[in-house]
């Protein structure tokens, strides 16, 4: 018996995420997000090697025909088909021109237990919308990073190697400084 990567992105080329099935569990939640939000949110989250499908039911709303709206990101409305059936389509058409190897790097996100059964019989993985939001939920980490020649030039690398707050508070001065280019930037104008 194989066991599953923790983390259904691993060996993921593509996602696919029923649109309408994720807006409306994101609903039940305080702040819930429109569609265009939605995209920004999820481009985020998911590592810019992996291509996004946003599928949702029903007719575009205006500017959003099917197209590629942001990096690595495009949206599809189903029209008269229903957005199952547009999945199925294309996991169908991935398996059709680049095999079965390309079928199961396919990650699919649909709360439907039928779609995802039907999903897996053709060599797709699946997971729940539980799982997306829970990374659509995530803190996210941030870092100050001055960049230098040498590299990264962090307040808590220079604590730890310059001598704790003396270091800090150098920083502290350098923030309150007008911003100059560095000199190793290329400066356009």
């Amino acid at each position: 018996m194989t066991t599953l990567p923790r983390d259904p992105l691993t060996g993921t080329d593509r996602l696919l995420i029923d649109g309408t099935n994720l807006l409306h569990a994101l609903s039940r939640k305080p702040g819930a997000a429109p569609q265009a939000a939605l995209i920004g949110r999820l481009r985020a989250i998911v590592p810019a090697a992996i291509g996004i499908e946003l599928v949702f039911d029903g007719a575009p709303d205006r500017g959003m025909r099917g197209e590629r709206v942001a990096a690595g990101l495009i949206v599809r409305h189903s029209g008269r088909r229903t957005a199952d059936e547009v999945l199925l389509s294309l996991v169908d058409e991935t398996r059709a021109v680049a095999g079965a190897a390309a079928t199961g790097a396919l990650l699919v996100v649909s709360d439907d237990h039928a779609l995802r059964a039907s999903l897996r019989a053709k060599g797709a993985r699946t997971a729940g919308s539980a799982w997306l939001l829970g990374r659509l939920e995530r803190p996210k980490l941030s870092a100050i990073c001055r960049q230098s020649p040498a590299g990264c030039d962090s307040p808590a690398r220079g604590a730890r190697s310059r001598g704790g707050t003396a270091a800090l508070e150098t920083w502290a001065r350098r923030d309150h400084e007008a911003w100059q280019p560095a000199p190793w930037a290329t400066v356009l104008g």
